[in-house]
């Protein structure tokens, strides 16, 4: 079977890899130069299998509510003469009911531990380096009120089969010291335990060199300009490559895995797909304490701040804007994530010679990704992950590879099914 991947971040390089090791010949357009150079090149860093619960759930609407108005507001929504954009908040606020809130919760749960799973067997398989961490993520809080949630949470996860654990302040320093200079902030920590960090576009990077020595095609600075479409199902692509030639890509199966840019890309099939682009901001700073740089993963819960230790670098990322495809940074929301680290980790990275970047993740209401076939013949999704595509990768690699192959995928996950 010869199958064409659209898009070279996560979701493309990790479905053409599993591709190929099922038997298919597989061929990736990517309209960048390079695999992860898009919305996988700077994020947070996590495989947070302990953070399942999306954004939007019961206590969203209040939480948004007191930010408005704050241009440092951990999410910011800029209203647009968008139809889609406004389709895509009122759905957000119907996801955030409790019993969908549970049902997603469920489902990015069970698809975020195989995820792990698949993701640990390739390293172990391939021994692809990319500055893995594996001591697990450590969710703080500094609110009383925030942190009288936390036991219920731990409830939750235990029920799903997740292992995490509740530290004190002085727990939480002793198992990680480059907490020391938050020990007056804190007031509790909740340790997902068998979670992972790690750089997403190295890993990208070196997945998509295994895949090409595995026989698959990259063909980068490609850009799809239509489809082809012969009685209700896909019959070609049609491509620009840099110097402006033109020419058709044909296969037997079609996985568009183009993140934000999915849903424009479907809609001249008849494919209205249910993300938006929210873009998130991260800095990239060289450590100059190694001593007192955490080791383990970050989660600041109530500023959305996540901070990963990448080799030599500390990477801080967070917030989410609601401002169409606009990739114009905004310096107030860099600044914020500037400030947590000069406040919370002092003196260990040098932030005047951070990397700043912003980029879009491809959003569902739920934050649950689509994955399986579309409504035109011969397409797949495998998009839409939100703030979990480093978790949900290799995964959802495996489930789409699995379906477009003709097999049940292993995880117990809403996959769209055959129409």
């Amino acid at each position: 079977m010869e199958v064409l991947v659209i898009g070279a971040g996560l979701a493309g390089v990790t479905s053409a890899w599993y591709l190929s090791q099922a038997g298919c010949k597989v061929t990736v357009v990517e309209r960048q130069s390079g695999p992860g150079l898009e919305t996988s090149y700077a994020n947070g860093g996590q495989i947070s299998v302990s953070h399942p619960e999306p954004w939007a759930n019961p206590g969203a609407p209040a939480t948004v509510l007191r930010w408005l108005g704050r241009k440092d507001a951990p999410l910011l929504f800029r209203p647009h003469a968008d139809a889609a954009q406004w389709r895509w908040a009122l759905a957000f606020l119907r996801e955030c009911l409790p019993g969908r809130t549970v049902r997603n919760t469920t489902a990015i749960a069970h698809l975020a531990d195989y995820s792990r799973d698949q993701l640990r067997a390739l390293r172990a398989s391939t021994g692809i380096e990319y500055e893995a961490g594996t001591g697990g993520i450590l969710h703080l809080f500094e609110d009383p009120k925030d942190f009288a949630h936390v036991p219920a949470k731990l409830r939750i996860l235990q029920d799903l089969g997740i292992r995490a654990q509740i530290l004190d302040p002085d727990q939480a320093v002793a198992l990680e010291p480059g907490l020391a200079a938050m020990r007056g902030r804190l007031v509790g920590v909740l340790h997902g335990i068998d979670d992972e960090c790690g750089n997403a576009h190295l890993f990208c990077r070196a997945l998509a060199a295994k895949a090409e020595e595995a026989g698959v095609r990259f063909r980068f600075n490609t850009t799809v300009q239509s489809f082809e479409v012969l009685k209700r199902a896909i019959s070609g692509v049609r491509v620009e490559d840099a110097e402006g030639r033109n020419g058709m890509l044909r296969a037997d199966a079609y996985v568009l895995a183009a993140g934000s840019y999915s849903p424009l890309l479907a809609r001249s099939l008849g494919e209205r797909l249910p993300i938006y682009p929210v873009k998130g901001y991260s800095i990239t700073a060289p450590i100059i304490d190694p001593e007192r740089a955490p080791h383990l993963s970050l989660t600041d819960e109530a500023r959305r701040v996540v901070c990963s230790r990448l080799g030599n670098f500390l990477r801080v990322a967070g917030t989410a804007e609601l401002n169409g495809y606009n990739l114009e940074a905004n310096p107030a929301r860099s600044a914020a994530i500037v400030r947590w680290l000069d406040e919370r980790l002092p003196g260990v990275a040098d932030a005047s010679r951070a990397e700043h970047w912003c980029g879009l993740r491809p959003t569902t209401p739920g934050n649950v990704p689509l994955i399986g076939p579309g409504r035109t013949g011969k397409l797949f999704l495998n998009t839409g992950h939100g703030t979990l595509g480093w978790t949900l990768a290799c995964g959802s690699g495996q489930a789409i590879a699995d379906i477009v192959t003709g097999l049940r995928p292993e995880p117990d996950f809403p996959f769209i099914r055959p129409r």
